[in-house]
C-alpha cells in the first residue's frame, strides 16, 4: 500500500498522541496515590481521562464535519498540551484537584485523535481500509518508546516537583503535533449516486447486526483494555512494591504489543477477515486472564499485559475495519459518532471501577471480572457469521 501524505502525518501524530497517554497512565494513578485523599481515589486522574475522551466524542465527530479533520484535530492537539501544563502545575502546588482537571482536558483531546484511524480509512481505496488503520496504529510503537524515556529520565528535571518536568516536554510534544496536523488534507469521501447518498436514519445505521457486532468489539477491546491498564501500574508499584523502572518497562510491553501486531493485522484481515481477527483477539485476552491468575510478579504481570496488548489489537482493529462496512459516506460522521461515544463510555466506566476494584478487592478479582465481557463477545462473533452489507467505498486524500 503507497503511503500518501495523509497517512504520513497521521503515522507521527499517533505516535505523539500514544507517547502522551502512555506517560499518562504511567504516572497518573502513582501521582494520585500521592495527592489524593484517600488511595481508593489513586486512579480517579486516569479515569476522568477516559471520561474526558467520552464526553468529547460526539462533539469531535461534529466539529470535523463541520471545519474539517485538519483544523478539529490541530486545534485538539492545542487543548491536549494545555491541560498537560494544567496538570504539571498541578504536580507543583500539590492540588489533586488540578491535577485531575488537568488530566481531563487531556482527555478532551484523545476523543479527536480517535478519529486518526477514520481519516485514514477515507485517505485510501476501500481495499486498503485495513492496511490503513494498521499502519497509523502503527506509529504508536515510537510513542511507547519515548514515553518510558519521558517518565524515567524526566521525573527528576524540576527539584521537589516529581514528573513536573515530563509534563512540560510533554506538552512541547503536542503542540509540535498540532503543527504536523496543519499539513493534513481533509478527506474527499466519493457519495456514489444511491438512494442511501443522504444517509438513512441513524437508527437504522444503528440497529444493523454487523454495526452493533463492530461496536460490541470496540467496547470490549477498550473497556477490558483500560479497566486491567488502569490498575497494573498502582497494583505493581503501589500494592505490590515493584520497582518504577519495572511498572514502566511492563506499561511500554503493553504499549507496544498493543501496536506492533498492525505489521500484519491489516495484511491478516485481507486474508482471514474482521471476524476471525476478532474473534482471535478475544481469546487472546482471555489469555491475559489466565496467565494473570498465575501471580503477581514482574515476568506474571508482563506477559498478562503483553497478552492484553496484541488482543486488543485483533479485536480493535477488526472492529474498526468491520465498522467502515456498516455506513455510506454521508452517514459517517453520525455513525463514528455513537462508535466512539460508546466505546469510550464504557472505557471510562471501566476505568473508573479499575481503582476501587484493585485497592479493595485486589489483583485476582479485577481479571475475574473481565471474563463475562469476553465470553459475551465470542458469543456474538458465533452468532452474527453472513458478511455486512452495505460495504461502502473509502474516500481519498485532496
Amino acid at each position: 500500500m503507497p503511503l500518501n501524505r495523509n497517512l504520513a502525518v497521521l503515522f507521527f501524530a499517533q505516535m505523539i498522541s500514544v507517547c502522551a497517554s502512555m506517560v499518562m497512565v504511567t504516572i497518573g494513578g502513582i501521582v494520585g496515590t500521592r495527592l489524593a485523599p484517600d488511595a481508593a481515589l489513586a486512579t480517579l486522574p486516569i479515569s476522568l481521562m477516559v471520561v474526558g475522551t467520552a464526553i468529547a466524542t460526539i462533539p469531535a465527530a461534529l466539529l470535523m464535519r463541520r471545519i474539517g479533520r485538519r483544523a478539529g484535530s490541530a486545534l485538539a492537539a492545542l487543548v491536549g498540551a494545555s491541560g498537560i501544563l494544567l496538570a504539571a502545575l498541578a504536580i507543583e502546588s500539590g492540588s489533586f484537584m488540578l491535577f485531575c482537571a488537568g488530566i481531563a482536558v487531556f482527555g478532551l483531546n484523545l476523543a479527536f485523535t480517535q478519529q486518526y484511524r477514520f481519516a485514514a480509512a477515507e485517505s485510501v481505496r476501500s481495499d486498503q481500509v485495513g492496511g490503513a488503520i494498521s499502519l497509523v496504529l502503527l506509529g504508536s510503537i515510537g510513542g511507547a518508546l519515548v514515553g518510558p524515556l519521558l517518565v524515567s529520565h524526566g521525573r527528576n528535571w524540576l527539584n521537589g516537583s516529581d514528573y513536573a518536568g515530563t509534563l512540560f516536554a510533554l506538552s512541547a510534544l503536542l503542540v509540535v503535533a498540532a503543527a504536523l496536523l496543519t499539513l493534513l488534507r481533509n478527506p474527499v469521501v466519493a457519495t456514489a449516486a444511491t438512494e442511501h447518498s443522504d444517509g438513512r436514519p441513524l437508527w437504522t445505521v444503528v440497529c444493523q447486526p454487523h454495526y452493533l457486532l463492530a461496536l460490541g468489539g470496540g467496547v470490549v477491546a477498550y473497556g477490558v483494555m483500560s479497566f486491567i491498564m488502569t490498575a497494573t501500574p498502582v497494583s505493581m508499584h503501589v500494592v505490590d512494591g515493584h520497582s518504577m523502572e519495572h511498572t514502566a518497562g511492563v506499561v511500554r510491553g503493553h504499549v507496544i504489543a498493543m501496536y506492533a501486531p498492525s505489521l500484519v493485522s491489516g495484511w491478516l484481515i485481507g486474508r482471514l477477515g474482521s471476524r476471525i481477527m476478532m474473534l482471535t483477539g478475544s481469546v487472546v485476552m482471555l489469555a491475559t486472564v489466565l496467565i494473570g491468575l498465575q501471580g503477581q510478579a514482574v515476568m506474571h504481570y508482563w506477559f498478562a499485559l503483553v497478552l492484553l496488548g496484541i488482543g486488543w489489537n485483533f479485536l480493535y482493529v477488526g472492529a474498526t475495519t468491520l465498522l467502515t462496512r456498516t455506513y455510506y459516506p454521508a452517514e459517517r460522521f453520525r455513525a463514528q459518532a455513537i462508535n466512539d461515544f460508546s466505546v469510550f463510555g464504557c472505557s471510562a466506566a471501566g476505568s473508573l471501577l479499575a481503582g476501587t476494584v484493585i485497592h479493595l478487592l485486589g489483583w485476582t478479582m479485577l481479571l475475574l471480572v473481565v471474563i463475562a465481557p469476553l465470553l459475551l463477545m465470542l458469543l456474538a462473533l458465533i452468532i452474527v457469521r453472513a458478511p455486512p452489507t452495505p460495504a461502502p467505498r473509502a474516500g481519498v486524500a485532496r
